[in-house]
């Protein structure tokens, strides 16, 4: 898993050693904001075009932890936000936010990786020409346009000292963040 995300990342990348994954762990502050009765403000926006969530789903087997939050086995929607110029990564269980945890990292996601990771859709004849009819009618009628849904994808990349890094690609962004597999 690791050498993909050497290719992924490209010769201008600068990788961190054990301790340096270690020391941003330390580094880390357990957020001290909650949303109202756990829910989301932006999720409505988010998901109003879609025909179901926009953010990647997460399944985690064994709990893990950041700090003092214990995030409990279960699925996950993964929803990156901004508040007051910090992003963090929201897990919603049942569109209701359980976790929030601070990401260390963001960034662009590199050209092409969509097209390359994502798999395409196999569409049989039928789906196909409603495709087709949909994409002409699209063309001709400026109220039938669809808008695409957000391209997500999501990688977790097993660390040394007992760390987990997830990466949370979302549109135009990547979200890095770290736990431990074990409470300190």
């Amino acid at each position: 898993m690791i050498f993909l995300f050497l290719i992924i990342s490209g010769a201008n990348a600068s990788f961190c050693s054990e301790s340096d994954y270690r020391q941003i762990y330390l580094d880390l502050q357990v957020p001290t904001f909650s949303y109202v009765h756990g829910i989301d403000p932006g999720q409505y926006y988010d998901n109003k075009n879609a025909s179901y969530s926009t953010y990647p789903l997460f399944r985690l087997s064994s709990p893990l932890y950041f700090k003092t939050i214990t995030i409990m086995s279960g699925y996950y929607a993964l929803t990156p936000v901004t508040y007051k110029g910090e992003s963090y990564l929201l897990f919603k269980d049942c569109g209701v936010v359980k976790y929030t945890v601070p990401v260390y990292k963001k960034e662009f996601v590199p050209e092409g990786f969509y097209e390359s990771h994502l798999p395409k859709p196999r569409l049989n004849f039928k789906q196909q020409m409603t495709e087709n009819f949909y994409g002409f009618l699209g063309k001709h009628v400026k109220n039938a346009q669809r808008k695409p849904a957000v391209k997500t994808y999501l990688e977790v990349n097993d660390l040394d000292n007992q760390l987990v890094s997830i990466i949370v690609y979302y549109g135009p962004y990547r979200y890095y963040t770290i736990f431990r597999t074990v409470q300190m």
